[in-house]
């Protein structure tokens, strides 16, 4: 492997800000082992621990501690990396980097040593977005999901499929070079059974990509309806704490309170908001104003209502004001004030079937049937193949699958355009390939990696 081409060199604080045992100074770039020599008196032997002490430029001392040279390219972002181990307080942890600084190293910007590591060949662009989804991973699943992704299962499944499309479109191109060959290729190379099996094999890796996305991204639930029905009772007996007040006066909530819980590996996002009805002061028409920007932003919607009453015509106002694609349940909730089961039933709300869960948050009754449908309504499945992927991915996959599409119903019309044909499969072929970076704008990468976390 050849050393990969010179850059300036960049340095940031590796390790999360605030107190602790060890504290990290990650460097970059040409130049590494000469800052090193200039800060410890000598160049680390590679990928051996030193113990050193880190110099100011005054000859004192600014710390003790552990530096380790990684050469290039056997390194993380392909270049000399330098590593500096001190002690984890932030004001040790910037006069070391300042001292870097002084050196000739300048700031790193957020997620430029993995941008390094992508443009160096050591990590394609799945992985290298793995590596920020490991780390912003808030649930054991979703931790498991990235590490799949950055040791390249999801890249290796879209190569695949990116091989497969490259073999049938080698087949084409062989028809359209040899027009005046009577053997027809496609049918001799079984065309068809290779574009079925790519179509089958596209919406496997679509199925782990989904299950990935929602490990990852979690689902927003926003709780609605009128004051007094049990949205605060309900987010406290979701997060299994007294995070909301709940009190009989109406208007005790005036503002969306938010709660990160995991269900079955899921990150949910759940959202009590204010009561929905006629402001009573300035304070609460804010609530409420928030309350309905939190039910634009959501995945799904659970209207409460109380039991005891049924459903009302405010209710049914407020399930008119939802946005059309928002999926939604009715909660009928207070069930053991007046002795009912809990069930989960259908029924007609406004001419179409809406499903209707009957619980007690107080209680507790129902709750298995209301985390059932939550997991369902997010489209989980229980599986421990899944790789972490974003909303970009599914959109890529999805673009190759509809360039797929084309391509076969135009294979299956009785004179194929073997042009338009071949067109699609690369466009599809075009579309999976951004995934791992083989086609992708700078523009995109900038977006991507200015996400990262400085010093990542």
């Amino acid at each position: 492997m050849s050393v990969p081409p010179v850059s300036a060199l960049i340095a940031a604080i590796a390790t999360p800000p605030g107190r602790g045992g060890v504290g990290i100074i990650r460097l970059s770039g040409a130049g590494a082992a000469s800052l090193a020599a200039a800060l410890i008196g000598k160049t680390p032997e590679p990928r051996r621990a030193t113990l050193a002490s880190f110099k100011a430029a005054d000859g004192s001392a600014i710390d003790n501690g552990l530096a380790l040279h990684f050469p290039a390219p056997a390194s993380f972002t392909g270049e000399d990396v330098l590593e500096l181990h001190g002690h984890g307080g932030p004001a040790v942890m910037n006069l070391l980097l300042a001292r870097c600084l002084e050196l000739g190293a300048r700031l790193a910007e957020p997620g430029e040593f993995t941008r390094r590591a992508f443009l160096n060949g050591k990590l394609d662009l799945a992985q290298a977005e793995a590596v920020a989804d490991l780390i912003d991973a808030s649930t054991a699943a979703a931790a498991k999901s990235a590490v799949r992704s950055l040791q390249g299962e999801f890249s290796r499944a879209i190569r695949a499929l990116v091989a497969e499309l490259t073999d049938l479109r080698t087949l084409v191109e062989a028809t359209l070079d040899f027009p005046e060959e009577e053997i027809d290729f496609l049918k001799q190379a079984d065309a068809f059974g290779r574009i079925a099996r790519l179509d089958e094999h596209l919406l496997e890796v679509r199925a782990r990509a989904k299950q990935g996305k929602l490990l990852q991204a979690g689902l927003s639930v926003v709780l609605i309806g009128q004051p007094n029905v049990g949205k605060s009772s309900l987010l406290n007996r979701l997060a299994g704490d007294d995070i909301a007040i709940v009190a009989p006066i109406p208007g005790t909530t005036r503002d969306a309170l938010k709660s990160a819980i995991q269900l079955r590996g899921i990150p949910l996002h759940i959202v009590d908001t204010a009561g929905l009805r006629d402001p009573g002061d300035e304070i609460e028409k804010i609530g409420i104003a928030r309350t309905w920007k939190a039910i634009q932003e959501a995945d799904l919607a659970l209207l409460l209502l109380d039991a005891r009453a049924g459903l009302s015509g405010d209710d049914l106002a407020i399930l008119g004001r939802l946005p059309e694609k928002l999926p939604r349940f009715i909660v009928r909730n207070k069930i053991d004030l007046i002795g009912e089961s809990p069930r989960r039933h259908t029924q007609a709300v406004a001419g179409a079937e809406t499903a209707t869960l009957s619980l007690s948050a107080k209680t507790g009754q129902g709750m298995g049937l209301l985390e059932t449908a939550l997991l369902e309504s997010a489209g989980w499945q229980e599986a421990e193949d899944t790789f972490t992927a974003r909303a970009r991915h599914l959109q890529a996959i999805e673009t190759a699958s509809e360039h797929l599409g084309v391509a076969r119903r135009e294979l299956e019309t009785a004179s194929p355009a073997l042009e338009l044909f071949a067109e699609n499969l690369r466009l599809a072929q075009h579309a999976l390939s951004e995934i791992t970076g083989e086609f992708t704008a700078d523009d995109l990468l900038g977006v991507i990696f200015g996400r990262f976390c400085i010093g990542k």
